[in-house]
């Protein structure tokens, strides 16, 4: 059943086979959240601490929401940004967006008026919906000031009003989310007065990436090509209807939307989201709401055992699976967590905006290939190492990780010449991202194409030298980067952050402790910078662009502050 919309590079043969295969279905997110609601009307699926939803409730109250904002205007392709925190209204704004066939494009709640008036511009939105303020920031001001710039943005819509803002925000132009919840209409006669269905190929949401080393673009994704990933790593982590989903990552990127959102929804399951990441306080709710896995950036799962080993007394045995995800794991994490959570399975998983899950680790699998690996390719995609021309390499030579498969992107969004460059000739998709795969096709990421320090000529390899580092008695943190050097090219630096009451290594200690270990002396850092902290994406990625940009700009100064 070959569809007739616009799917990107993916061929026909390729769309009947995922159709023939039941990767990608006939059914939409509605009809998903439909099918839960008749078969488990009062299950509670999602809890944020202050707010729960059934499955019946957050089914009827998005569609009567999705009629609210048809009669405020939305129509089917329209753009919505949605800058929620790890509420429950975010599921239920994009449920009902869903309904009306609207767009979403999540956005992180750190970010500000330049990051968020960059997505607003490129995706031409045509509604925002934001906290009233969250954190002592308001958002509602920041969207009044975009407005005044954005000639696509009408309407700004408040989550979370107060009962006294609402008069004052109407006056400014400004909609209350809950006032656009019409009452006292069905499901059924909301599908009659919007009469029309929702295909599971029109896009369903742009997730823009990151911006680890560039302005963020924006990943064009259907409901099928989301679906089929989540569909993946359902049977990967074996959930089922009595799984309770834990949710620390940010829901408005790629591993929240999957993981906290989809995967519970396809296995029949519920979902915990938290709103601002405590670790002291996400034991107290792992065990409150009996929290069974989760995946997040390995900083959340690094950060919570410290927290456990601070209080003895925390109990985590509800955990079963946890994932790490975002960014390559050390191999000492997941041992550490091994230890620390003997009745848990620790996973590894690399993935990325443009197809979510490129290789995971499962259940399935050796417990040791989470350290020794970051998983493999999920049944019905494949994963190449391919070189420049985009051949495939021989397995275990390094090279770009490639994938090619159902949950892939359909476009960058407005980006035509960077969808096209993703591409081999064979049609995989280049990551950017540097790694090698094993006779048994487990794939170890090492590195980006563009985050290697060449030093003379010598491709030095940062994770090698990250993973070296992990263990470092003084340090909580570190990131190694290439500083521009005008005899040999680029020399190799390491920003630190050394943990409470220790003192940051210099040069010289840090090298020894390196040489020690056996690495090369010429890969080692010739400069260490410490700091407070790293700069971060929400999702735990290091921004290691502008790490880059700030040693430059340092190394232009007489003298570099922080510099050993």
């Amino acid at each position: 059943m070959t569809s007739e919309r616009n799917l990107g590079r993916y061929t026909p043969a390729q769309i009947d086979e995922f159709y023939a295969s039941g990767q990608w279905t006939d059914e939409n997110f509605t009809d998903l959240l439909r099918s839960r609601a008749a078969a488990n009307p009062d299950k509670v699926f999602v809890t944020d601490g202050t707010y729960a939803l059934t499955f019946a409730e957050l089914y009827e109250s998005a569609q009567r929401l999705a009629l609210g904002l048809h009669r405020r205007g939305l129509r089917p392709g329209d753009r919505v940004a949605v800058q929620l925190p790890n509420w429950a209204a975010f599921v239920l704004v994009a449920a009902a967006l869903s309904r009306l066939g609207a767009v979403t494009v999540p956005i992180m709640p750190i970010y500000r008026r330049d990051e968020v008036s960059h997505v607003v511009a490129d995706a031409a939105v045509r509604m925002a919906v934001a906290p009233v303020e969250f954190k002592g920031f308001d958002y509602a001001a920041m969207y009044e000031e975009i407005r005044r710039d954005a000639p696509t943005l009408e309407t700004v819509v408040a989550v979370r009003a107060p009962a006294e803002a609402r008069e004052p925000l109407a006056q400014r132009g400004i909609d209350v989310l809950e006032e656009l919840i019409v009452a006292d209409v069905t499901p059924e006669q909301v599908d009659a007065e919007l009469g029309f269905r929702v295909h599971p190929d029109d896009p369903f949401v742009i997730v823009y990436t990151s911006g680890t080393t560039s302005r963020p673009k924006g990943c064009v994704h259907t409901f099928n090509t989301y679906a089929s990933g989540a569909r993946a790593l359902t049977v990967a982590f074996g959930h089922t209807e009595n799984d309770v989903q834990f949710g620390p990552s940010p829901i408005t990127h790629t591993t929240g939307l999957v993981t906290s959102v989809l995967i519970p929804l396809l296995a029949g399951a519920a979902t915990h989201i938290m709103a601002e990441w405590q670790p002291a306080q996400a034991l107290v709710e792992i065990q409150r709401y009996g929290c069974t896995a989760a995946v997040t950036a390995t900083t959340f799962l690094q950060t919570l055992l410290a927290a456990a080993e601070e209080q003895p007394g925390a109990d985590l045995s509800s955990l079963r699976v946890w994932t790490c995800a975002g960014s390559p794991i050390p191999a000492s994490v997941v041992e550490h967590a091994k230890a620390a959570l003997p009745t848990t399975s620790v996973l590894s998983l690399y993935g990325r905006s443009e197809n979510l899950s490129t290789t995971t680790c499962t259940l399935a699998d050796d417990p040791r290939r989470a350290i020794t690996s970051d998983g493999a390719a999920l049944p019905g995609a494949e994963v190449r190492v391919v070189g420049d021309d985009g051949a495939e390499l021989p397995r275990g030579a390094e090279g770009d990780i490639a994938y090619r498969g159902p949950s892939h992107m359909i476009e960058y969004l407005n980006r035509p010449a960077d969808t096209d460059e993703l591409f081999t000739p064979d049609g995989f998709s280049r990551s950017g991202d540097l790694g090698v795969m094993d006779a048994d096709g487990f794939v170890r990421v090492t590195g980006r194409t563009k985050d290697i320090v060449i030093r003379g000529g010598m491709n030095i390899s940062v994770r090698e030298v990250e993973d070296k580092l992990a263990d470092h008695p003084d340090l909580v943190a570190l990131a190694v980067v290439g500083m521009p050097d005008e005899r040999l090219g680029e020399k190799v630096c390491c920003y630190v952050v050394a943990k409470p009451g220790h003192a940051a290594p210099t040069v010289e200690e840090l090298r020894g402790y390196l040489v020690d270990r056996g690495v090369a002396i010429q890969k080692t850092p010739e400069r260490v910078v410490a700091v407070r902290e790293l700069p971060m994406t929400a999702t735990g990625k290091i921004q290691k662009h502008i790490l880059r940009k700030r040693i430059a700009e340092e190394l232009d100064a007489p003298a570099a502050a922080g510099a050993r």
